[in-house]
């Protein structure tokens, strides 16, 4: 217990404004807590109530202020004021959090980069630029550290791209007595000393050509693979499944001059068959009656060697048996007539009928 035992966080942003922050609910769980300041010095100090308290958990939990000076002193109180439960006097400059770096540049020369931002207009001696880069092969950032405002470092590689972040730190104990540092500036992607708006889009206008090049060679190796496959399989289902002629085609007259009638096409063309077949065994009848009649007169003058049986003949006759024994069992030798062709026969022939 005691004016000292309240925990108290205390932030000089830029040398603007004050945010001053306090653990009172350890100490005070049910009560609320005023809070008071003043910049002045000496006996008779004009104290301000706050105007603007951070709230945690609906109870006060510290104040926001504009900075007038470079001596602060501060009061805490219970809910009415009438009461002082803690009370410090600081420097309010050895609490500054620096702002962001402002206009930050990178200059590039080969392997080498330099980051310089604009040099505040008080205290610069005070402060130190912080660079942090990395690229995507690393895990951890890199950094260096050197006066305000400027920094260098080398030994980048050009194929690679790098993540940069910089940030103005504030020295201890020459200037804070709390290492505040400023919040880092927007990071941004360089490669080889061109901006990118990030590490993803570090694929080189070549490499973006070879790789259309290397997806349009595949698409055509695909296409042409298929063509082959495509070729392959036809000739596969062809053999497998051989296709069905359509009787359309072969058979036209059918369908075209009959209707699909099948007995007047059969008719018409029986007799446009046998007419056919006539005209085409007619020469070779002729051929071999010429030769049967060569034969009969050789036989002619070597003497009646042959007997000639004419099945009209015996179909004429009254017999009819002994035409059918005539039929079956021809004497040997023996020339066989029907319908204008001659047989030459010998025992082991016989005719059916």
């Amino acid at each position: 217990g005691g004016k000292d035992a309240i925990n108290t966080t205390i932030i000089n942003f830029n040398n603007e404004k004050m945010q001053i922050t306090w653990a009172t609910r350890e100490l005070l769980p049910n009560e609320n807590v005023s809070f008071f300041y003043t910049f002045g010095e000496g006996k008779h100090k004009v104290w301000k109530p706050c105007t603007t308290y951070l709230l945690y958990q609906d109870y006060n939990s510290g104040c926001l202020f504009k900075t007038e000076g470079p001596t602060l002193a501060i009061s805490i109180r219970n809910s009415n004021g009438s009461e002082e439960l803690f009370s410090k006097n600081l420097k309010a400059d050895f609490y500054i959090k620096p702002s962001r770096p402002e206009n930050v540049t990178f200059f590039w020369k080969e392997d080498t980069v330099t980051v310089s931002c604009n040099k505040p207009l008080r205290a610069a001696w005070c402060l130190r630029l912080e660079l942090q880069y990395k690229s995507k092969f690393d895990k951890e950032w890199q950094s260096r550290t050197s006066k305000c405002c400027s920094v260098g470092e080398q030994g980048f590689d050009p194929r690679k791209c790098y993540s940069f972040r910089v940030r103005l730190k504030r020295l201890v104990p020459y200037c804070n007595v709390v290492k505040y540092s400023s919040d880092w500036e927007a990071e941004t992607f360089w490669m080889n000393g061109t901006l990118l708006d990030s590490c993803d889009d570090d694929i080189t206008p070549q490499s973006k050509t070879v790789i259309v090049l290397s997806c349009s060679l595949a698409v055509l190796l695909m296409m042409f693979i298929l063509l082959i496959l495509l070729c392959k399989w036809q000739r596969v289902q062809m053999s497998v499944l051989p296709a069905i002629p359509d009787p359309k085609y072969p058979f036209a007259d059918l369908f075209n001059d009959h209707n699909g009638n099948l007995q007047e096409w059969l008719d018409k063309n029986d007799h446009v068959v046998l007419q056919t077949k006539l005209e085409y065994e007619e020469p070779e009848s002729i051929t071999e009656a010429e030769s049967q009649q060569e034969d009969e007169k050789n036989s002619d003058k070597h003497g009646p060697l042959e007997k000639i049986f004419t099945f009209s003949g015996a179909a004429e006759n009254n017999d009819q048996k002994a035409a059918e024994i005539a039929c079956l069992i021809p004497a040997s030798n023996t020339t066989a007539s029907f319908a204008g062709f001659h047989i030459l026969m010998n025992d082991d022939m016989y005719v059916m009928l």
